[in-house]
């Protein structure tokens, strides 16, 4: 274990004292409508639920502010969580002009504060504010931006954003950025690793009081950051390469994004948590089963879930033909041109209203066919089943999150 590891569990669990042990102690909390079996309710009031990476669709276009109207508080006491990393990306269409990363990121923050404001929901911007959220049972956000395509090399305009909520960066997402910040694990390497703007950004968001994401990057990346960063890190949405499921499109298509184990010790090592998908589990038995495996290669202390789904619905601009245009649409993206997320394949819809059933993906309270009840009772059930104790889903479920975004926040 390395001393910044144990500073951190130190510090952090010195934070957990009194008020804060409100993570393993608290009285149980009403967060859904339904009626699940007591024991499980009891470990989901008790616990912080955190997706660390689910998302949330928003309009980037000014014309076409404030957006949708989407009921994304109803959404999070259904699914029993306390709160999602909020996350969207500027790159699914075509950057072309320079300064059009920045607008589309200052576009989607501000529909997303119109969000916030429908739903009487505030960000959470450190510990303090989650442990909040959880004694007067309000279900809260982190913001997330998954890519640094905004920063177009300014460096200054981080400051911009965390004056705006951002309190957890995505390094890397599917397109390199115009200034590039480290090599992509879906792409043919070509920077060597973590630029020297990656690594100034890096150090940048330790300043400031950003948690780090490095889903999306390379192994030369990831080792890279690992050497600049004096906090931990994040990898929040993957899955080992050794847990493939039984859809051989998905596997073949998901193989890229997955860690194998030999690079997830390197990231619990150094401190860091794995968020662990719902993608490439048929059920939510499997997706525990996928959990468990990470768990006994890493630690239970380095391991969180990320699902990289959708709480609330799809959102499409009217203005959206395709990557880059009409004609030009990526061989991921749909028969109507619509850019899919991470696990969407030829045989899924975009989720709806409705959400979308299909295994491992589409919307958060629908995952599962099997699914009775709200995401994080349906995966605490899963967990209990595999056979972890409520300490352990403790962690799981939120508490190793806490832990590295309680450190990150604070600024050095």
């Amino acid at each position: 274990m390395s001393n910044n590891e144990q500073w951190n569990r130190r510090s952090f669990l010195t934070t957990m004292g009194g008020a804060g042990a409100a993570l393993m102690l608290s009285p149980l909390l009403s967060w859904a409508a339904t009626d699940p079996d007591p024991r499980i309710a009891a470990i989901v009031a008790k616990t912080f639920g955190i997706d660390t990476h689910n998302h949330v669709d928003v309009p980037l276009i000014k014309s076409e502010l404030q957006g949708p109207k989407v009921d994304l508080a109803g959404e999070l006491r259904k699914s029993g969580l306390l709160a999602i990393c909020m996350t969207f990306a500027v790159d699914y269409q075509k950057l072309v002009n320079p300064g059009d990363a920045y607008e589309r990121f200052l576009n989607g923050l501000t529909a997303m504060d119109e969000i916030l404001k429908v739903n009487s929901m505030k960000r959470a911007f450190n510990f303090e504010d989650l442990q909040l959220a959880h004694k007067i049972k309000q279900p809260t956000v982190i913001q997330s931006v998954e890519g640094g395509h905004f920063l177009e090399g300014k460096i200054e305009r981080l400051q911009i954003a965390y004056d705006r909520g951002l309190r957890h960066l995505g390094l890397l997402h599917d397109n390199d950025a115009s200034v590039p910040l480290g090599d992509i694990f879906t792409k043919t390497p070509q920077w060597g690793g973590l630029t020297s703007f990656g690594a100034e950004v890096i150090q940048e968001c330790e300043r400031l009081g950003i948690l780090v994401d490095l889903s999306h990057c390379d192994n030369n990346t990831v080792n890279g950051a690992l050497k600049v960063a004096k906090k931990p890190v994040l990898v929040s949405h993957t899955g080992l390469n050794t847990k493939l499921g039984t859809n051989e499109f998905m596997s073949k298509m998901m193989m890229p994004r997955l860690i194998d184990k030999e690079q997830a010790k390197i990231v619990a090592d150094n401190g860091g948590v794995i968020g662990v998908w719902t993608h490439l589990a048929d059920s939510p038995v499997e997706f525990a089963d996928n959990i468990k495996a990470m768990v006994n290669i890493v630690g239970i202390d380095h391991v969180c879930i990320g699902t990289d789904t959708k709480l609330t619905p799809a959102y499409r601009s009217p203005t959206d033909k395709g990557w880059g245009g009409e004609g030009n649409k990526r061989p991921q993206d749909g028969p109507d041109g619509t850019p899919k997320r991470e696990g969407e394949h030829k045989d899924q819809k975009t989720p709806g209203p409705e959400g979308n059933k299909k295994p491992g993906g589409g919307g958060t309270n629908q995952v599962w066919e099997s699914q009775k009840q709200g995401f994080y009772y349906t995966v605490v059930e899963a967990l209990l089943n595999t056979g972890f104790k409520e300490e352990e889903i403790a962690k799981i479920g939120g508490g190793n999150y806490c832990r590295i975004f309680d450190a990150a926040t604070k600024r050095s």
